[in-house]
């Protein structure tokens, strides 16, 4: 049986114009893009997600800090331009 449905459809700009871009690229009709599309996309949309594999990032010492109290910002311009207010 061959079922068909029509409807009206309200596209986003960047959407419409890529499928316009398609349609004229490879002489097809709105539909057959729209159709061919939803055919290739749908799949995925139904597919489980994949569970992503967690990212971690390897801990490394920096060491102290250089400077004694890096709260007090006079200290620490003092340290970094090498000024002797200490």
């Amino acid at each position: 049986m061959l079922w068909c449905m029509r409807t009206t459809l309200t596209l986003d700009d960047d959407v419409a114009k890529r499928i316009e871009r398609l349609r004229k690229q490879r002489s097809l009709t709105l539909r057959d893009v729209v159709n061919q599309a939803l055919r290739e996309g749908l799949p995925q949309l139904e597919a489980p997600n994949r569970p992503r594999k967690a990212h971690t990032t390897k801990a490394v010492s920096l060491g102290g800090c250089l400077i004694g109290n890096i709260d007090d910002i006079a200290e620490v311009l003092a340290v970094a331009e090498g000024d002797g207010l200490r």
